[in-house]
């Protein structure tokens, strides 16, 4: 079971962290990285990495509480002794993380954490709140932008989620169980977890799982690395499975934010196609497969199983049974390139998409749509 939900009520599904992890690692030896990571090893004289970076991200991490008003059930004896039977409207609130990207007042946090909500507040670590305006959300990536009305704020600096490696430095700070400004330390377990792994197919991301521990009221806010730089938004945690925590790769949050802020919504280039990871035993199982009107000549690769109707790749001429080499230059090996690849294309622009059509290669030319909407 997955809990991406940023409310406290949910906090019962979720065993708790591991108490052990700042004090294992009170004299740290930093994992080794590559030359021209952003995320470069700290000082070997310097045991308070994690301290000097939370001192400077620490002001910039907010809470956000996201209120909703519902309507009660008629109070039958109210109503009875001419009382009034109008509904009681109760208030439901919720809390989860964000940070502070601009300094005139720009934040980003969750979709799922404000989404339906009809009034966020933003609450500063000195104590000051804010009234916030969801300018965009994106349940596509689980991304959402609020604009407050302040100046001067302290902004986070942005890292470089590209160039990570498994074994770096992980640090999760946010509100997790309604326990404010709650800091984490831990490791990048590992990159590109599609939304499949994780648990939660409808998304489109490639998330980065962390050891760094997080529980519900950490989403949406920020995973950062060594020097104190953000990586990541914290979303998603594996309920059944103690130490296992995702977030939304930094590249991607501030792409989806940037397009937020500029015009309220978010563009995701669409194909139109099913696609399978290629195993010699998935192969076999197709070649058997009576109802299918190809064949597969290949143990890897990244199958088109279906083309669906009225899309971009059913008129630029793609099949099923298509195998996917190249979108562009980028080389096609696994299902995910394509996804990550098509993020880079934008909505009306031809791409140039080469498959192997039983043996032969083919070029065709694909103008992606937005992704429709799910019904």
């Amino acid at each position: 079971m997955l809990a991406i939900g940023g409310c406290e009520a949910v906090a019962k599904r979720q065993e708790p962290a591991n108490p052990s992890v700042a004090e294992q690692r009170e004299s740290p030896k930093p994992p080794a990285q590559t030359a021209n990571s952003s995320t470069a090893a700290p000082m070997v004289n310097n045991p308070n990495f994690i301290a000097d970076a939370v001192e400077r991200v620490g002001p910039s991490v907010v809470r956000i509480n996201a209120l909703k008003r519902v309507n009660g059930d008629v109070d039958p004896f109210r109503q009875f002794f001419g009382e009034g039977g109008m509904p009681e409207e109760k208030v439901r609130e919720g809390s989860g993380s964000g940070f502070i990207l601009t300094s005139n007042g720009r934040v980003l946090t969750n979709a799922h954490v404000v989404e339906g909500a009809d009034e966020v507040e933003v609450k500063l670590k000195d104590g000051r709140s804010f009234k916030g305006k969801v300018v965009g959300l994106d349940t596509v990536t689980d991304i959402a932008a609020i604009k407050i009305a302040a100046n001067e704020l302290p902004a986070v600096t942005i890292g470089n989620s590209d160039q990570l490696t498994p074994g770096n430095w992980a640090i999760a700070i946010g509100n997790p169980l309604g326990l404010d400004n709650t800091v984490t330390a831990g490791i990048i377990s590992a990159l590109g977890r599609s939304s499949r792994e994780v648990g939660i197919s409808d998304k489109r991301v490639s998330f980065i799982q962390t050891d760094a521990a997080i529980n519900p009221g950490n989403s949406g806010g920020p995973l950062l690395n060594d020097r104190g730089e953000v990586i990541g938004v914290n979303t998603a945690i594996r309920a059944n499975a103690q130490g296992l925590g995702f977030a939304i790769p930094m590249s991607t949050a501030q792409r989806i934010a940037d397009q937020l802020f500029a015009q309220g919504k978010a563009s995701h280039p669409f194909l139109g196609i099913q696609m399978l990871d290629l195993t010699p035993q998935l192969k076999q199982r197709l070649n058997e497969n009576a109802e299918l009107d190809f064949k597969v000549t290949q143990d890897q690769g990244v199958l088109v199983v279906l083309v669906g109707r009225n899309t971009p790749a059913l008129t630029a001429g793609m099949k099923p049974g298509d195998i996917l080499k190249k979108i562009e230059e980028t080389e096609i090996k696994e299902a995910e390139d394509v996804r990550d690849r098509l993020d880079r294309a934008k909505v009306g622009e031809p791409v140039s998409v080469t498959v192997d059509r039983q043996g032969q290669t083919v070029v065709l030319k694909v103008t992606p749509v937005n992704l429709p909407p799910r019904s």
